[in-house]
């Protein structure tokens, strides 16, 4: 099914999962399912409002998610209600499971978000993942997760960011 499809979006339960535990749960509507990659579509599903500083997440946004079953991140696009783009904000991930109806995605705690125009690109939550101790239990998953965010760092500086979403 594509987003412009005219059938109605089937609807997916979202688990973010963080140090074994679900740190979120909330619905979503799927655009698209290649096997490879997912995309849904969610209401901000936070309590009130998340002020980063550089973005500001509430009430009325619109994520448009996509996921991987073969890669170490997710990336969201920000929109407000209106429909105004505000950026990307990007979670280093374990590759995402679809089990049914239920995708779950493991947060890695390292983040990267990019602005609507491309002029802010910023890693965030570096020092949180250095101390969540993810190197010593598993030293391969780490390094996947910093290959993760380099690779998503390059792609958000590039001119084709948007081509990985297409």
């Amino acid at each position: 099914m594509s987003a412009n499809s005219a059938e109605p979006a089937a609807g997916l339960s979202i688990v973010l999962v963080k140090a074994g535990r679900t740190k979120i749960r909330y619905a979503a509507a799927l655009l698209h399912d290649d096997g490879t990659r997912l995309a849904v579509r969610a209401p901000w599903a936070g309590d009130g409002v998340r002020d980063f500083g550089f973005v500001r997440f509430e009430a009325g946004d619109v994520f448009t998610e996509y996921y991987w079953r073969d890669r170490w991140y997710a990336v969201k696009e920000v929109r407000t209600a209106a429909g105004v783009l505000k950026g990307w904000y990007c979670d280093v991930t374990r590759p995402a499971v679809l089990t049914g109806t239920e995708l779950v995605v493991e947060d890695l705690d390292l983040d990267l978000w990019r602005s609507a125009d491309g002029t802010d690109v910023r890693r965030l939550d570096e020092d949180e993942f250095a101390g969540n101790g993810l190197a010593d239990r598993d030293p391969g998953a780490a390094a996947a997760a910093v290959a993760a965010l380099d690779e998503l760092e390059r792609l958000a500086l590039g001119e084709d960011f948007t081509d990985l979403l297409a």
